[in-house]
């Protein structure tokens, strides 16, 4: 993981392979359009235990993209910052999990 210097703050960076990347973008993707038919369905009127459905599959899309992006920031980011002694990272993760418990 390189860190990049940006004016007054730090920000890091991870770069992904042309694979990742293509993944990760499909998925959102998928879950852009599943909001636009969400919006779509109030203009529409739809009833609302149908939106209720749709909008639990957007929220279970949204999981699981952060369960796939988790588990590679944990295979290679934390990973490769615990071999390079930075503990640190660790409470970095834990309250990260804590976000995503909310």
């Amino acid at each position: 993981m390189e860190e990049k210097k940006d004016c007054c703050q730090c920000h890091k960076i991870k770069e992904r392979s042309d694979k990742e990347h293509k993944d990760l973008m499909n998925r959102l993707s998928r879950i852009e359009g599943q909001i636009r038919g969400i919006k779509r369905m109030i203009d529409e009127d739809a009833y609302c235990t149908d939106i209720i459905t749709q909008v639990a599959a957007a929220n279970a899309a949204l999981n699981s993209f952060n369960k796939v992006l988790l588990a590679r920031h944990i295979k290679t980011c934390v990973t490769e910052d615990i071999k390079e002694g930075k503990e640190e990272t660790v409470d970095d993760l834990l309250k990260t999990l804590q976000k995503l418990m909310k």
